[in-house]
């Protein structure tokens, strides 16, 4: 029996999962059992929401380079390595609150849709952020200054749980199966633009304003540029279509899984989805504790242990940012040719490999080494950032996929990914080893090695839970065509059997 050509060149992942598909359904796919996703429609889906996480990350980038000026600020009573503690404290406060803005947020996404709470998160958002530019000093208001600033970081961390989670829900829920690695990336390339943004603001401004000007007001305005940003970003949301695969559902016992309480809902994800659950965790740690390392500690690592100019610092650290945004999108279109699996693999046995190389490079005298060992943490970096948008919602059917997206991803930042900034600091501080970085992402690397042997392949895979989705009519007849090949083909090696 030979195999139909079309069949042949399919990769095995989306073989088998369209050859389940067709057995279920006792037939070939017809066009209603097909999605073809407008271009206009995904076009604005995939900005809007990459507008948001590009907000969400020029706030931790103006965050981490005025980490020591914020210690300053609101903790002037302190000793330089107190107030720098303090500082990457109240940044890993935002994160503690996570998981709580994702137990909200993703089973009312599960249930009333992704738009709008998308739209909530982003008013939340920007009203944090607006409001941390707002908040006296301490020499004005003595200790309610930490306190307010405390607070606006918890709106912050509240809103962002349910931000990432559902905005790679919508993103991954509109693009189509054969392109959701390359257009999913787009998402954490407005996450980096948006710290780059950040972190380049807040570069010209050291440059250009005097200390005193910055402990005075500078520090104050990239904060409150996020209140016109919210606005553009709310505007582009509320114009948003709900995402294909939330509108329709395959079965009905999914649809009933969407109607269930949220503890109930919350139970479910717990007790019939913790593979994956863990899986979406152990990626997670992966990533995010390599990203909060590059974006929230080299810029301090580099001017508070290593004893470099601030300007230095951040300039070699926004290369690597501009290193990422032009990477990431070849890594997500690369995704979907090789699958996710080898991407996360080959990342993951190089961070183990290179951390130490990279630090001794960035450690280094000169401009070259240092630039050659950010460009390096950069890369693993971005070899992490572009899959994940595209693999963490494949994990979960659609009826609970915001929810347990909420779950996993903001419970992993908020023990792993957040918190690195302030352990990897106070771990530099305690034992004097200014390598304590490497071997922690030597650490996280292990770790996300043994998570990738777990993963499923779920590159050009129909999302579970959703129809098959194509960007166009001809895909959708080249798809269905090729349907019945595969059909006819499985029915006539089982007679053969």
């Amino acid at each position: 029996m030979k195999t139909p050509k079309a069949v042949a060149n399919m990769p095995g992942q989306v073989r088998e999962e369209l050859t389940r598909r067709l057995r279920r359904n006792k037939g070939a796919f017809r066009e209603e059992d097909v999605q073809v996703v407008e271009r206009p429609l995904l076009k604005r889906a995939v900005g809007a929401s990459a507008l948001g996480n590009c907000m969400e990350w020029f706030d931790f980038g103006v965050y981490s380079y005025l980490a020591a000026t914020i210690g300053k600020v609101f903790f002037p009573g302190a000793s330089p390595g107190a107030q720098l503690i303090s500082s990457f404290a109240t940044f890993a406060a935002a994160f503690v609150v996570r998981p709580l803005g994702g137990l909200v947020f993703g089973p009312l996404g599960d249930r009333v849709g992704r738009q709008k709470v998308l739209a909530t998160t982003m008013i939340m958002m920007a009203a944090g952020t607006f409001s941390i530019g707002l908040i006296p000093s301490y020499d004005t208001i003595g200790i309610a200054a930490p306190v307010l600033l405390l607070l606006a970081r918890m709106v912050q961390g509240f809103s962002t749980g349910g931000e990432y989670g559902g905005a790679t829900t919508f993103v991954a829920e509109y693009s189509p199966d054969r392109r959701r690695g390359f257009l999913s990336s787009w998402l954490d390339f407005g996450t980096f633009v948006g710290y780059a943004l950040g972190s380049a603001l807040v570069t010209v401004l050291n440059l250009a304003l005097s200390d005193d000007q910055m402990l005075s007001w500078g520090w104050r305005l990239p904060f409150l540029i996020a209140g016109p940003l919210g606005v553009i970003g709310l505007y582009m949301r509320l114009r948003l279509e709900e995402s294909p695969a939330f509108q329709q559902q395959l079965d009905e016992h999914e649809k009933h899984m969407a109607q269930e309480s949220a503890g109930s809902e919350f139970r479910t994800i717990v007790g019939k989805y913790w593979r994956p659950l863990l899986i979406c965790v152990g990626l997670v740690l992966l990533y995010n504790v390599t990203n909060y390392m590059v974006t929230g500690y080299l810029p301090t690592y580099q001017t508070e242990t290593l004893g470099r100019s601030t300007g230095f610092a951040d300039l070699l650290v926004l290369v690597g940012m501009v290193w990422i945004v032009l990477l990431i999108t070849f890594l997500g279109r690369l995704s979907d040719q090789v699958g996710r699996r080898p991407l996360y693999a080959v990342g993951a046995v190089a961070m183990i490999v290179l951390a130490v190389p990279a630090f001794l490079l960035l450690k280094s005298d000169g401009t070259v080494a240092p630039v050659l060992g950010v460009l390096l943490l950069s890369t693993l970096l971005a070899c992490f950032a572009a899959p994940s948008a595209a693999t963490l919602p494949a994990l979960f059917p659609t009826a609970v996929r915001y929810a347990a997206m909420g779950i996993g991803f903001n419970f992993a930042v908020a023990a792993f990914g957040g918190t690195t900034p302030l352990f990897t600091e106070a771990l530099v501080n305690a034992t004097g080893n200014d390598l304590v970085p490497a071997y922690y992402l030597m650490v996280a690397g292990v770790i996300g090695l043994i998570t990738v042997h777990f993963l499923p392949e779920s590159a050009q895979v129909p999302l579970r839970g959703s129809q098959p989705m194509v960007g166009s009519r001809t895909e959708r007849q080249e798809l269905i065509t090729t349907s019945e090949q595969l059909y006819d083909f499985t029915e006539e090696r089982s007679a053969t059997r």
